[in-house]
């Protein structure tokens, strides 16, 4: 990866995880094979607190899709100050620290990892606190510190949108029945589409990331030639991970529903040289 594309594609990771942390709720969408108890040992709250903050009588009755509300401000912080995040399939241990602004150093001694143990999906990682050494940390990444009243955020959903007249032979990701503009800090299109429906590499090129970021659901970044990144965002599960090689027409993951919205969205952006490009003009081979 040359210098220039390593700094933009972390200057993205950065963006993209401090813009969509929302202060007036967080909300879980639950997946294959999640429980009540796991999701509240995910988010550090208490199981029965989770079941009562939801409403729910009978935890066997969670459903793939569902939407869960986390109560409290801060997803995952427990009283010692660490995290535990349950990992899923495209994560890294690199992905996972830099997503929390801890150092991978950290991250390993916290779990007493060797360098050469391999994460596998389902494993329990306990997560330490943000800095102390971390070469990012919340405030750099531009995300709000907790104010007076602990566990609770300042930021506030940044997303706004315009809707523009696009060419009807465009090919998306998805089949898009509507394709809105996000403007101010984040700029791209979001594309509705059906649940689950397959979400598409328009390029080929080498998958830089691929995991989950809070709020934006499963993305996949990919380094295309000429110096573009491609962001696909708001995948609910994600069939490639990092390093993969795709082609135009690779399925990247399944469409997942955006929780602020509540409809099946995907978050297009396309980067060459540090800055954004309507995604309607960006290469589709």
């Amino acid at each position: 990866m040359s210098h220039r594309c390593g700094v933009l594609y972390l200057f993205l990771i950065i963006f993209i995880s401090a813009a969509f942390i929302f202060a007036e709720e967080t909300v879980h969408i639950v997946q294959k094979g999640e429980t009540i108890y796991s999701i509240a040992r995910t988010y550090g709250v208490d199981n029965g607190e989770l079941m009562r903050f939801n409403g729910i009588t009978d935890a066997l009755k969670l459903q793939i899709g569902q939407r869960v509300k986390i109560p409290g401000g801060i997803p995952g912080k427990e009283a010692s100050g660490f995290i535990e995040y349950r990992v899923i399939r495209g994560d890294t241990l690199y992905s996972i620290a830099r997503h929390y602004a801890v150092t991978l150093q950290s991250l390993r001694a916290a779990n007493s990892l060797e360098n050469s143990y391999l994460l596998k999906e389902g494993d329990i990682l306990r997560i330490p606190p943000a800095g102390g050494g971390s070469a990012q940390t919340k405030e750099s990444a531009g995300v709000s510190s907790p104010g007076a009243a602990e566990g609770t955020l300042t930021v506030t959903d940044p997303r706004s949108t315009v809707v523009k007249t696009v060419d009807g032979s465009v090919r998306w990701p998805v089949a898009a029945k509507e394709v809105v503009y996000l403007t101010g800090k984040l700029y791209g299109v979001a594309l509705l589409g059906e649940r689950a429906e397959p979400v598409k590499s328009l390029t080929q090129g080498t998958v830089v990331s691929a995991g989950p970021y809070r709020g934006f659901g499963r993305v996949v970044i990919i380094q295309v030639s000429g110096g573009y990144l491609y962001v696909y965002g708001g995948c609910e599960s994600l069939s490639v991970k990092e390093g993969d090689r795709v082609v135009p027409g690779t399925e990247l993951g399944k469409l997942g529903i955006d929780a602020v919205s509540e409809k099946p969205q995907l978050f297009f952006l396309v980067y060459r040289s540090n800055a954004p490009i309507d995604p309607a003009k960006a290469p589709r081979a």
